[in-house]
């Protein structure tokens, strides 16, 4: 099992994103600060979780959640600011949006920037070792998968259900044959010149 916290403070927070890699649609971030004596052998990182499992997660974490925020960075902020500065712009907006006081941070990766002179701790794979990190992997990821499955309606040829905007082989052929949409990171390797089309 995950441990709880980092610190020893009372309110600390987790944070983590979701879709840094993809090649559409936001980068997410969850904030998260956990109840006291919360325990769970579910929540891990969202990656290593079926998405019924992480749906379930979902539910558990708001049910035993003191606050929990979760924020979008649109895919043209991602091309003005790039990726590394959205994802931390994702991770400030969540904090700032939670309702509560904040003692301390935690943040899945080795990359953060100070916010509200919060100290703050970053942790890489932090999501396989505190609980309230892992808990904002699932929120964010389960927030932006289910934005993206909503997207796909608009753009079905993409197949943003199924990969979530990520770089798969058949999402770059659709994009080669389609062309982009509103919702592709133009600063992005959108075309990879591997991939050839046979019509």
């Amino acid at each position: 099992m995950l441990k709880l916290q980092y610190s020893n403070h009372d309110f600390e927070c987790g944070t983590d994103e979701a879709g840094r890699g993809c090649l559409a649609g936001p980068v997410t971030a969850a904030a998260v600060i956990l109840n006291k004596n919360f325990k769970s052998e579910l929540i891990t990182d969202s990656k290593r979780l079926s998405k019924n499992q992480r749906e379930n997660a979902k539910k558990i974490i708001i049910e035993n959640s003191i606050a929990y925020a979760i924020c979008n960075v649109t895919n043209n902020k991602i091309d003005k600011i790039n990726i590394l500065n959205a994802s931390i712009l994702a991770m400030h907006k969540s904090i700032t949006k939670l309702n509560h006081k904040v003692d301390f941070i935690i943040v899945d990766g080795n990359r953060f920037k100070n916010i509200n002179d919060i100290n703050y701790k970053t942790i890489v794979k932090g999501d396989q070792k505190y609980l309230n990190i892992a808990a904002a992997s699932i929120l964010a990821k389960t927030y932006r998968d289910s934005y993206m499955e909503k997207i796909h309606k608009i753009h079905p040829q993409y197949n943003w259900i199924k990969n979530k905007g990520y770089p798969t082989k058949e999402h770059r052929l659709a994009i080669k044959k389609y062309g982009i949409t509103k919702y592709h990171r133009k600063s992005f390797k959108l075309y990879d010149e591997q991939l050839k089309i046979n019509f």
